[in-house]
């Protein structure tokens, strides 16, 4: 196994699981308050918050960084 990827806390977890336990920890009103993006605000779905995400390469990479945080905090 790749060092780099053995301290990678995102390492094995897929985008969908990430998004899951955002908002299982935060909820949506609270996640659109730390990432302002429209797809946690307006009608919020983990479907259509994951295709967003997957096309717009800045927003995931705050959802990634807030994940990771939060692992820290947790």
């Amino acid at each position: 196994m790749d060092q780099e990827q053995k301290n990678n806390p995102l390492h094995g977890i897929t985008l969908e699981m990430i998004l899951n336990e955002l908002v299982e920890h935060f909820g949506w009103e609270e996640l659109a308050n730390k990432v302002n993006i429209n797809c946690f605000k307006s009608n919020p779905s983990i479907r259509s918050s994951l295709t967003f995400l997957r096309k717009t390469p800045w927003a995931r990479e705050k959802v990634e960084k807030l994940y990771v945080w939060m692992l820290r905090w947790k």
